[in-house]
């Protein structure tokens, strides 16, 4: 039988003498391993008689507890004096800089509606919003456009499976409708601007499926064409940053205006890019006229006693003019890289005190 003290120092020993938790893993491995020293005597009890397994069966167990709990509280100190000397090498010297690592920026569309929205709001308007699902009321009967006009067929319009009562709910194809449901449910006057998401089955370099606008809406006493042409005039000069923004107004027709017009801006098409402020081409940016009194009657206002004007806008096309980005499907390619070139920082939020772009 081998000697229980002389086992317990050697073994004891061992586990005081390793220097890491490898070297006292195979320490344990030896001693109460399946195969260890302590697991061998154990083995033996089956060939002992009762008398001597009850006395030698308590005494090896006891070893046995004796050096696991040395095992233990040893491990303990080892992970203690390693996690020690990690965090001593890990420093960090929190007085330093941080690096300056750009994880994200804002995207284009987003940078140029915030900018948008901030002229606006200087000027005394509010945003108002609505939801991208609409009805046909909203979205054409109170808007004028006549029963077979073409932007209710399918190939301009997305629609949704009819209902059983026959109406079809659409995906939006202008924030036309948020004036609609102003006007129903505010009282003049009303000075709004809509921002949001819209959707036409439309794409090429200058138009994709789904895009943005913001439309403004005015409803007063004594509004004319000429409340119009300063608003609109004034916020091409602050958006484009130059007071050498020259515009020209074209008649036009759209159901919900009248009169009607489209506005152009005067640029250099020379080069790679289009430049406003200069040059002899014009380019038509956006639409507008003043609210057809069939509107107003829709939404409850009497167009005797008051009047108003509207006008849409692209907010992604407005962007690729100032910032220079030459095709619209671009922002929407989910590239990386792109965003990263053309995208701006969160921390720059476009206001009128510090600037815009």
């Amino acid at each position: 039988m081998t000697d229980l003290n002389t086992l317990e120092a050697d073994v004891l020993a061992q586990v005081a003498a390793a220097s890491d938790l490898q070297a006292l893993d195979a320490v344990r491995v030896a001693a109460v391993g399946k195969t260890g020293s302590i697991s061998g005597l154990l083995k033996t009890l089956g060939a002992m008689s009762p008398e001597e397994r009850k006395t030698q069966g308590a005494a090896i167990n006891a070893l046995r507890d004796k050096v696991a709990d040395a095992i233990g509280q040893k491990k303990a100190a080892l992970e203690a004096a390693e996690l020690d000397a990690r965090l001593a090498s890990e420093t960090l010297d929190l007085s330093l800089p941080a690096p300056y690592r750009r994880k994200g920026s804002v995207h284009p569309t987003m940078q140029t509606m915030d900018e948008m929205v901030a002229i606006f709001a200087e000027m005394g308007f509010a945003v108002a919003e609505g939801p991208d699902i609409e009805d046909d009321f909203h979205n054409f009967t109170a808007l004028n456009f006549p029963e077979k006009h073409p932007a209710r067929e399918m190939h301009d319009t997305f629609f949704f499976n009819p209902k059983e009562s026959g109406e079809r709910m659409l995906l939006r194809t202008h924030t036309s409708p948020v004036q609609v449901r102003t006007m129903v449910s505010q009282k003049p006057p009303i000075r709004i601007i809509a921002p949001g998401r819209t959707y036409r089955c439309d794409n090429d370099a200058t138009h994709t499926p789904v895009f943005h606008q913001v439309e403004g809406l005015v409803i007063d006493k004594g509004i004319h064409m000429g409340h119009l042409k300063w608003t609109l005039e004034t916020f091409l000069a602050r958006f484009f940053e130059t007071d050498a923004v020259t515009t020209q107004f074209r008649p036009h027709h759209f159901p919900f205006t009248e009169p009607s017009a489209e506005m152009d801006v005067q640029c250099d098409r020379s080069g790679g890019e289009i430049k406003i402020g200069q040059g002899t081409s014009w380019l038509e940016i956006l639409g507008c006229g003043m609210v057809h009194p069939n509107v107003l009657r829709a939404c409850g206002i009497d167009p005797d006693e008051y009047q108003g004007f509207a006008f849409g806008m692209g907010v992604d096309r407005l962007g690729m003019l100032k910032y220079g980005m030459p095709d619209l499907r671009d922002m929407w390619s989910s590239d990386v890289r792109w965003l990263s070139h053309y995208g701006f920082s969160a921390f720059a939020a476009p206001n009128p005190a510090s600037g815009l772009s």
